[in-house]
């Protein structure tokens, strides 16, 4: 256990070392768009960074995605692994991409568990919707257009942010995430991880509800979920359906489709448009479903799956995005968690990756993190 301790020190310290660009070009390598770090956006109490990817000659009236790395990740590596930074170059839309800052948290986690950053007006949801009104007068945003997805811990920042502000949003993608409410501490956060504290859904929409003055109309939510996750369980899945669902008054069995590898649900609302569906992943562990043939890179948190999540996520959204053109010609094979191509005699296994020598096949990072957390007596295994 100290060996795995002192490789989780590496992996900070290694992140802390890596060089990333502050300003325009950051993140444009292999046609991926460039990433422009924002600066005096507005109130920014969450101490967030914020990059956005910004095609050149984007068209006034452009959609405008928000997208939340997940724990150890970078913006820009989490432009590059799901595929969103190559995607906005093609459709000519703008992507925003919050990054959390090792002091605020050491893990990059966005602190989707925390009160005093899922309330609005308050820390990092009040920091990304400033971001967010910030880009829509200065680069002329559609207002009505605006949708936010994460992974993991950016997934629960996403639900926070779809409750805090559902009047912003059209709709959201939470990728191995988590309800809004599900935690207001650490240890309530690897609770809800662990069993996604399951309550009613009235329970469920009436957090929401509470979180601002909004009455409605909702958001559509779209919800992806391996179910061999063992960092983010897919009992979340449930409770976050079950908090939308109530929300938008669905009631009934789901249209499903898809077997074996891939199942999904859709629900609809009253006028027949769906406004909630679920992609549940067989044998997927804790990470993006990605199809580096069509859309993404594999890398930490990237798994090569088959599946093209980032485009469907984007065609629920709307955008008037196809499958991009030569979308693997020239790219590394496999990423590293900031984006950077790792050699190919470095790769490992599709869901996992090494660390310090050490080969995780199968385990994500956040595993490693519980591990370390749970030898110290943070959390109870």
């Amino acid at each position: 256990m100290n060996q795995i301790r002192s490789r989780l020190a590496d992996l900070v310290r290694q992140q802390r070392e890596r060089m990333n660009a502050t300003a325009t070009g950051m993140g444009g390598g292999m046609g991926d768009g460039a990433l422009t770090e924002l600066i005096d956006f507005g109130a920014n109490p969450g101490a967030l960074r914020m990059l956005a990817c910004l095609p050149p000659g984007l068209p006034r009236g452009a959609p405008l995605v928000v997208a939340l790395h997940g724990c150890t990740q970078t913006a820009a590596g989490y432009a590059q692994g799901s595929g969103w930074g190559r995607l906005a170059a093609e459709g000519q839309f703008a992507v925003l991409l919050p990054e959390q800052r090792q002091a605020n948290n050491p893990n990059r986690c966005f602190n989707w568990f925390e009160p005093g950053d899922t309330r609005r007006g308050q820390g990092e949801v009040a920091s990304v919707h400033a971001a967010i009104l910030h880009l829509i007068a200065s680069h002329g945003i559609d207002p009505g257009r605006v949708f936010v997805t994460g992974l993991s811990a950016g997934g629960g920042m996403a639900s926070s942010l779809l409750a805090t502000y559902p009047e912003v949003f059209a709709a959201g993608a939470i990728i191995a995430g988590l309800p809004h409410g599900a935690a207001t501490s650490m240890p309530e956060a690897f609770e809800a991880m662990g069993t996604g504290r399951p309550r009613p859904a009235a329970d469920w929409a009436a957090l929401v509800r509470a979180a601002s003055p909004h009455q409605g109309p909702w958001p559509r939510v779209s919800v992806w979920q391996g179910d061999a996750d063992t960092t983010v369980r897919p009992a979340n899945a449930e409770q976050i359906l079950r908090q939308w669902a109530a929300l938008h008054g669905t009631s009934g069995t789901p249209e499903e489709s898809g077997s074996g590898a891939r199942r999904s649900m859709v629900w609809r609302g009253r006028d027949g448009a769906v406004v909630l569906e679920h992609h549940a992943i067989a044998g997927m562990s804790h990470g993006v479903p990605v199809d580096p043939a069509v859309l993404g890179q594999a890398g930490p948190y990237f798994l090569p799956v088959g599946v093209a999540s980032t485009l469907e996520i984007a065609g629920f959204f709307g955008l008037p995005v196809t499958v991009p053109a030569a979308a693997t010609a020239g790219r590394a094979s496999t990423i590293d968690q900031d984006g950077n191509p790792v050699p190919k005699a470095e790769t490992e296994a599709d869901d996992g990756f090494a660390l310090g020598g050490i080969k995780l096949t199968s385990i994500d990072p956040g595993g490693v993190i519980r591990k370390a957390l749970t030898a110290a007596g943070l959390i109870k295994s």
